[in-house]
């Protein structure tokens, strides 16, 4: 984890509010599918960084795409090539990598990290989608599996939510990775448990250090934390990822 100044190498928009930035950082060699990193912004205002997850990584690169949520993140969708950009990173704890057919389940904000995630699975991949609108991501992720989309407009896949879409489309995975918001997580770890199949969960919170020092995001655990003796975990630094067992949702 190291806190440096790496550089903008392009940027464009990719969906109504949806941007992607690739970044020049050497913190890109050390990332794993399922970490974030903490973006600051120029404006001394604004003394907590964004937390954005790790999209895909290359050498020395690495790619984050993200939705203009606020003045923050609106300040990094003007950036430019060579712009600097103030980053902390790698965070968090990934996904643990399994040689089984996987399933993997996300929804809106949710879907960047899974590219990553589907590119480092060596086994079957079937890949649930959920958006409000216009897809994104949706082509890149298809090159690495089987795509189901579900749209809450009906524009394009199946109309309603993910788990609308696994009804329709009937799954053969042995292992479940899925992240997104705290409804679609809830009700994927019910069919998760249904099925009898383990799952990975990545919890989508709002972090104020990101570094786990504050408990400013802890979620309710079935185990006592060693470091806050009650029964929380702390999603930027015990997760984000998480066993869908260690979790209440």
């Amino acid at each position: 984890m190291e806190k440096q100044t790496a550089t903008v190498l392009r940027q464009e928009c990719i969906a109504d509010g949806i941007y992607s930035m690739w970044i020049k950082t050497p913190l890109a060699n050390e990332a794993c599918p399922g970490q974030f990193i903490s973006v600051y912004t120029n404006n001394a205002a604004r003394l907590l960084p964004r937390p954005i997850s790790i999209c895909e990584t290359k050498q020395d690169c690495l790619r984050i795409v993200y939705r203009i949520a606020g003045k923050g993140t609106e300040e990094f969708s003007r950036y430019h090539a060579n712009d600097p950009v103030s980053i902390l990173g790698p965070l968090g704890n990934g996904f643990p990598l399994s040689g089984e057919d996987a399933v993997l389940i996300a929804g809106g904000i949710g879907i960047p990290p899974m590219l990553a995630l589907a590119k480092a699975l060596t086994g079957k991949k079937e890949i649930v989608l959920g958006y409000r609108s216009t897809p994104f991501l949706q082509d890149e992720l298809s090159a690495f599996g089987d795509v189901i989309l579900a749209t809450e407009d009906g524009c394009t896949g199946t109309r309603g939510t993910v788990m609308d879409a696994i009804a329709a489309h009937p799954l053969s995975g042995k292992v479940i990775y899925a992240c997104g918001p705290i409804p679609m997580l809830r009700a994927v770890k019910e069919y998760a448990a249904a099925q009898n199949i383990p799952a990975w969960l990545s919890l989508e919170e709002r972090m104020a250090c990101g570094v786990g020092a504050c408990l400013g995001c802890v979620c309710e655990s079935t185990e006592t934390d060693a470091h806050s003796l009650v029964n929380n975990k702390r999603i930027c630094k015990d997760g984000p990822v998480f066993a869908a067992s260690e979790v209440i949702l």
